[in-house]
């Protein structure tokens, strides 16, 4: 189903192989009802390796969206260290962090998150566009990104004329056109049948076998958390277990 020559990704990565280090974070919420602090998470230390991936499990309101939008820069911090590739990310001004962001990662939602007015096509060039990229080159590496999910026939279809699995490959073509290093994936397969989920699995296993890259996904689903390296548990905002530890340890903060 998926065949593409392994490529460089968009980030080098570091000498002790680790591409992700969280350092003793923290991040809150005020509530805007009742002005009740929530502590998302309690002083979250996680270190994920180049190539790994690692599922993040645990009931709903533990902290593992939040996890996954600190790490990846789409929310700040209030205590800690976030350095992705050795670089602290949460320093980078937000035009820098955008910019960084748009170059080096992926982003996979439950929703899909397509632009229904454009289509698939149309959505996976969105990025490149954003960052720069000349229409011309931005068309032909969003048509060779579909033809690498498989949707090379959907190309000029809108997201409502898709099914669900359809949807998701675009969706997933899109985080993959800037060839990044790190992709985030948040209930990636929470809105597809069974059949369709397994189907997305392999692409995703596909993906990382072939090209290397490194998946954080947030998910409730058994079946992704069977085919990750690791499983990291969440409970009340802290890490309460591993499946295993990656080969480089966490530093101490």
């Amino acid at each position: 189903m998926f065949r593409r020559k392994r490529r460089d990704v968009t980030e080098p990565q570091e000498s002790n192989g680790l591409i992700v280090e969280a350092r003793n974070v923290s991040k809150s919420y005020r509530t805007e009802e009742d002005a009740v602090v929530v502590h998302a998470l309690r002083d979250v230390s996680l270190a994920v390796e180049s190539g790994e991936i690692v599922a993040i499990m645990g009931p709903s309101g533990c902290g593992k969206t939040t996890l996954l939008n600190v790490l990846s820069g789409l929310d700040s911090i209030d205590s800690g260290e976030i350095l992705i590739a050795g670089r602290q990310l949460h320093t980078l001004s937000d035009a820098k962090r955008t910019d960084y962001r748009a170059r080096s990662m992926g982003f996979i939602f439950q929703s899909f998150n397509l632009m229904p007015v454009l289509t698939s096509v149309e959505n996976v060039e969105l990025p490149l566009l954003v960052s720069g990229v000349r229409v011309d080159a931005a068309r032909k590496r969003a048509l060779e990104t579909l033809d690498h999910v498989g949707l090379a026939d959907r190309e000029k279809h809108k997201p409502n004329q898709l099914s669900g699995g359809q949807q998701q490959r675009v969706a997933i073509a899109r985080a993959l056109v800037n060839e990044p290093a790190i992709v985030w994936a948040d209930e990636p397969t929470g809105n597809l049948d069974s059949d369709t989920s397994r189907e997305v699995l392999d692409l995703l296993m596909g993906l990382n076998r072939d090209n290397g890259q490194t998946f954080v996904i947030v998910t409730h689903d058994a079946g992704v958390g069977a085919l990750a390296n690791r499983i990291v548990e969440m409970k009340d905002g802290r890490i309460v277990s591993h499946s295993g530890e990656p080969r480089q340890a966490v530093a101490s903060a």
